[in-house]
């Protein structure tokens, strides 16, 4: 079984900014892919394809990244490890449900894109926990240790948590006459980040030509929640990108504009490693 994730650090940690990947994923076990009632494009269709691709310059900018192995549809790494969807999972009560369990979208999705059924029929309960212990945890303890060194360092830790979404997801927040949104920044309207970070990521973004939008229709989900927490000097924003901007979403490949992309989001980080002025690693103070 491949490793949950990879990190790739920094020569030497030059900021208090932590890039991840939780959704990037492109291992699709055999045995799920068995499983499966979808074919090898719609299974892939929850996938942030490219996305590490995209930020794999943050290391050479001083920050570590981490990006996860195994793919959203078979496990959820923005999902709570409680977010059990007894409508896929034998054996869970049928209790009060989140939006998100009731969409089928729990750490266990049940469904990808559109709406569409991952499998015929449930799977194990015991088959659950193990994705959870063998990929979620190690996930999570690595990215909690990445944010652990970073605040020990710097005094604060900043997570740049990047996703991917389909073209149509902002059709019901366009307006007609009006510029479509192309990045949406999710800060749980305020909760999980300072607001001078977010301001510098739509600064950035802003500068290259990018239309933004914040919390409408992704405000952030497990992942900002959980790590979010700006009054203990953490902050985490998650960073949905327009996927028609540097892929064919069909025939799931980088276009030609891929590389433009990928220099645009090594700006934007850089700039937000560049916005936290006066930060000193504490060992050398």
């Amino acid at each position: 079984m491949p490793p949950a994730f990879r990190i790739e650090r920094p020569r030497d940690l030059l900021t208090p900014v932590v890039v991840a990947t939780p959704h990037s994923g492109r291992y699709y076990p055999p045995d799920f892919l068995a499983a499966t009632v979808l074919d090898g494009r719609g299974i892939r269709s929850s996938e942030d394809a490219f996305m590490d691709m995209l930020v794999a310059g943050a290391p050479g900018l001083g920050a570590p990244l981490i990006a996860a192995e195994y793919p959203r549809a078979w496990l959820d790494l923005n999902r709570s490890p409680e977010e059990l969807d007894p409508g896929v999972v034998e054996g869970i009560a049928r209790g009060v449900q989140t939006p998100r369990i009731s969409s089928g979208l729990g750490v266990i999705p049940r469904v990808v894109a559109n709406g569409r059924a991952i499998y015929r029929g449930k799977i194990s309960r015991t088959e659950a926990e193990s994705r959870i212990a063998q990929v979620w945890r190690p996930y999570h303890a690595a990215l909690d240790g990445l944010m652990g060194e970073a605040q020990y360092a710097y005094g604060e830790a900043v997570l740049l948590d990047f996703h991917s979404m389909p073209h149509e997801a902002l059709d019901g927040v366009s307006r007609s006459g009006q510029r479509r949104p192309e990045v949406v920044l999710g800060d749980r309207f305020g909760a999980s980040a300072a607001t001078e970070v977010v301001d510098a990521l739509e600064d950035a973004f802003l500068s290259e030509g990018l239309n933004v939008i914040r919390n409408a229709p992704f405000a952030g989900a497990f992942v900002t929640q959980h790590y979010g927490r700006p009054s203990r000097g953490r902050h985490a924003v998650q960073i949905e990108i327009d996927r028609a901007l540097y892929m064919n979403e069909r025939m799931l490949r980088p276009s030609g504009n891929f590389d433009t992309i990928k220099r645009i989001i090594t700006g934007v980080i850089d700039r937000v490693i560049a916005s936290r002025p006066g930060r000193v690693p504490l060992a050398a103070e």
